[in-house]
């Protein structure tokens, strides 16, 4: 039989084509466009989502026995607002995680309701990404269109509810909206009620693994298959990448390098961090996690090769960058393009190259870049370590991992032993590894990561340039406290 995932980017939508064993059959991406239309805000239109993942489920499956596909999985950007009138029609383009609008309605949330009672609430505090603080901002600036929403969803269950018809969310999706109770797994009456909206116009909750339903007639025909594939629930893109790389369970890690930035640790039981600078929600696998995320991370090496040196070339401009050369640059660069979210929660801070002088080189900022991300990261690793968390080794996947030279640098920078899984589509292997548990392949997500994840190679920190590199993060930790306050004034 066959199972397909489905991974929702923020630059593209990812196919991908397994058997029950886990092999990879075929893979597509389909890109679609995004939005700024002012400094700081970020939208697309969830019909474009859905285009592309028609076009490539046609590619996907073209030459393959359709009659085969058993059970489909979702996994996709988290947090974005997905709003549909009576008649299911989209009332505005979906407003994305790495939007800046909300600064004041998530400020509202923290000062006014207060962090305490948000983290009684849900767990957390709250962030600009987060789904609640957009419908603060839609019901304030938009009020003819908040009146209008009868369902609220996230990215990739407006793919499922085209697929089935179902206006349904799983448990790790739903977690980053500050509308769950994760702790006890149901909407938050209170949270709802502080954003003006009702339990009628909230998605069904289920695990990641459980089936919502089948195939709607008129997709079915679309695609050319059976109405009797099973669609589950799916997860959001970082519990699904914690899935495709095995990390499940206590005792494990994932760091995922893609657009976005993550360290993803999960847990048997709920925990939280007081201190609101990490995220505590549900996992894919029926448990908990604590989740640390930076909003720019590879896409911070895309923008300067591609926007500022103009070359699509990234692997040439790293070329020159040799290992001596790690943890020895005087440049330092914050990744703060879309602002930050982890652990700093700062919707105005920045990006910034520090450190420039006249016999600085292209290559000194491109390492500088991924020297910025690395610490980043390193940053919601020390804010887990402070509520007792130990770390001693990770999964590494996610676009930017496939750069030798910039996994080694994590490798360095956290000093600690780094995993690549033989598979390198995270999220949408784990969301077909999900369908996998649907369709009753295996009897658990833990079972199935036992059966299909393997390990291709690891990568151990240098104790010398760690070293330096400990050093060198020391540094960089105090060059955002010295410019916070400058941010507040750049508009």
């Amino acid at each position: 039989m066959y199972y397909i995932g489905i991974d929702l980017g923020t630059s593209a939508v990812k196919l991908l084509l397994t058997d029950e064993k886990g092999t990879i059959l075929n893979t597509v991406t389909k890109a679609y466009p995004i939005s700024f239309p002012h400094p700081g805000w970020s939208e697309q239109e969830p019909a474009d989502w859905w285009n592309a993942c028609l076009e490539g489920l046609d590619e996907l499956l073209e030459g393959k026995d359709k009659s085969a596909v058993a059970a489909i999985g979702t996994a996709g950007q988290m947090h974005g607002l997905v709003a549909l009138d009576a008649e299911g029609n989209v009332i505005r383009p979906c407003i994305l995680w790495n939007d800046g609008r909300t600064a004041g309605e998530t400020e509202w949330l923290n000062t006014v309701i207060g962090k305490d009672k948000l983290s009684a609430l849900t767990g957390n505090i709250a962030f600009a990404g987060f789904t609640a603080p957009k419908l603060l901002w839609m019901k304030k600036n938009e009020p003819e269109n908040f009146a209008r929403i009868e369902k609220i969803m996230l990215p990739k269950d407006y793919i499922a509810y085209q697929l089935t018809g179902k206006h349904c969310c799983d448990y790790s999706d739903a977690s980053g909206m500050l509308l769950l109770d994760v702790e006890h797994r149901c909407w938050s009456q209170e949270m709802l009620e502080i954003c003006g909206i009702s339990e009628a116009q909230m998605p069904k909750l289920y695990e990641s693994y459980e089936v919502i339903g089948t195939l709607k007639k008129e997709t079915a025909e679309r695609l050319g298959l059976p109405e009797s594939v099973k669609v589950v629930a799916g997860a959001g893109d970082n519990a699904a990448a914690a899935v495709g790389t095995g990390t499940v369970g206590a005792g494990t890690c994932n760091i995922s390098l893609g657009t976005s930035g993550t360290i993803f640790i999960p847990s048997e039981r709920f925990g939280k961090d007081p201190f609101g600078a990490i995220h505590a929600f549900c996992h894919a696998d029926g448990a908990y996690h604590l989740m640390g995320c930076m909003l720019s991370a590879a896409s911070c090496n895309k923008w300067l090769c591609e926007d500022i040196l103009k070359t699509t070339d990234l692997a040439a401009e790293q070329a020159g960058i040799t290992e001596e050369m790690l943890g020895r640059s005087h440049v330092y660069f914050l990744p703060y393009l879309m602002g930050e979210r982890s652990p700093i929660n700062d919707a105005d801070a920045r990006g910034t190259f520090t450190g420039l002088t006249m016999d600085t080189t292209r290559g000194d900022l491109v390492l500088a870049v991924l020297e910025g991300v690395a610490f980043a990261i390193r940053d919601s690793l020390e804010a887990a370590k402070t509520i007792g968390v130990k770390v001693d080794r990770s999964k590494l996947c996610g676009g930017g991992a496939k750069s030798p030279l910039w996994r080694k640098i994590i490798a360095d920078v956290l000093n600690i032993p780094l995993d690549i899984p033989e598979a390198e589509e995270g999220p949408g292997y784990g969301a077909a590894m999900l369908a996998m548990v649907g369709d009753g392949v295996y009897e658990s997500v833990e079972a199935c990561a036992d059966a299909l994840v393997r390990t291709r190679s690891t990568v151990e920190p240098d104790p010398e340039t760690a070293a330096r590199y400990e050093e060198r993060y020391q540094q960089f930790r105090q060059i955002y406290p010295a410019m916070k306050g400058l941010f507040k004034s750049i508009k």
